[in-house]
């Protein structure tokens, strides 16, 4: 199926730990926006912890799509999001309100703004049998196939992208044909008047902390507790889920296989390295604009800034008195 680049939406993205989530409901609330979920993890119920998912007081001060669509022992592809999120803009439309995309996963906004073409349904049957085959006989050898029946693709894809290998891989097997020929992904643009890219962006040494601090507050919040529950609950995790940062730290604590204080430094490196991998993917993106933030973080201020900035339009003159000194957040506020 395909999916074309969105028309008249806004969004705002980050890396982890960033504010934006509070930010995100502060702009929803002033431009009668209602919110699309781009975070792939939110999409799991009972995940709530560890992936900082907007909470129920949250959600009814401004109606959230895309959270808590399947189980944890599932699997959920781009394109299921994709198909969701389509049918969530139409609903908002026929609503008459604006939307705003928060999260960040950057394939869904680069999907969501470039486009995509998915090409046959996930086999994740042959997945498995793949990925055991790479765990076998290493990346090298099933990027070997892949350069036989699909050179264009394999000079696009890193000899250790064991994901998208086996994706191209998958890709063959299925319809016979090279995906370097079938899919064309990210191959359209959205208008560039029709869409607006805010980017929250903090120092790094600032966001570390940021990140450090959240991880250690995550596991004193329950964070064990919950995984040990939907492991109750669900016998296991699927795949995608089981590798979420800080769940598979977990998994293996509850395993026996590491210590508590083990689990949150290696959480903490996994978010910090999580972080780079997303500011590496938003600075490819020419539609991104950086929010630059500084402590303490000030959601009104940092929200009037956004609606001055950006196609929202003029911040009213009600919306611009002066910040009352207890508005300002300096927590580790979610996403």
């Amino acid at each position: 199926m395909h999916f074309p680049p969105v028309q008249n939406v806004w969004f705002l993205t980050g890396p982890t730990a960033s504010g934006k989530s509070a930010v995100g409901i502060a702009v929803a609330k002033h431009i009668d926006a209602e919110i699309i979920s781009m975070d792939s993890m939110a999409v799991y119920r009972g995940m709530n912890i560890g992936t900082a998912k907007p909470t129920a007081e949250d959600q009814s001060a401004v109606v959230h799509h895309l959270i808590d669509l399947v189980e944890p022992s599932q699997e959920f592809s781009i394109s299921q999001y994709l198909r969701t999120a389509h049918q969530a803009i139409d609903q908002i439309r026929q609503r008459n309100r604006k939307i705003l995309f928060v999260g960040g996963t950057p394939l869904y906004l680069k999907a969501l703004l470039s486009g995509f073409d998915d090409g046959p349904e996930a086999d994740w049957s042959l997945r498995r049998q793949l990925e055991a085959e790479a765990n076998e006989r290493g990346n090298e050898a099933l990027y070997g196939e892949l350069a036989k029946i699909d050179p264009e693709a394999a000079e696009r894809i890193h000899p250790h992208d064991r994901r998208r290998i086996i994706r191209a891989l998958e890709y063959y097997q299925k319809t016979g044909q090279p995906i370097s020929s079938g899919q064309k992904h990210f191959s359209e643009q959205a208008n560039p008047d029709s869409v607006q890219v805010l980017s929250l962006d903090w120092p790094r040494n600032i966001l570390h902390t940021r990140i450090n601090e959240r991880v250690k507050q995550m596991f004193r919040s329950g964070w064990v507790e919950e995984v040990r529950g939907l492991l109750e609950k669900e016998d296991h995790l699927g795949r995608t889920a089981a590798q979420a940062v800080g769940y598979r730290e977990i998994l293996a604590l509850l395993r026996g296989e590491i210590e508590m204080e083990a689990a949150i430094e290696k959480t903490q490196a996994g978010t910090r390295q999580l972080a780079r991998r997303q500011l590496i993917w938003l600075r490819s993106l020419a539609e991104c604009q950086k929010i630059p933030l500084a402590l303490p973080l000030n959601i009104p201020q940092v929200t009037q800034r956004i609606l001055q900035i950006s196609a929202f339009g003029e911040v009213s003159q009600e919306n611009s008195s002066p910040l009352d000194a207890d508005e300002r957040i300096d927590g580790l506020d979610k996403a």
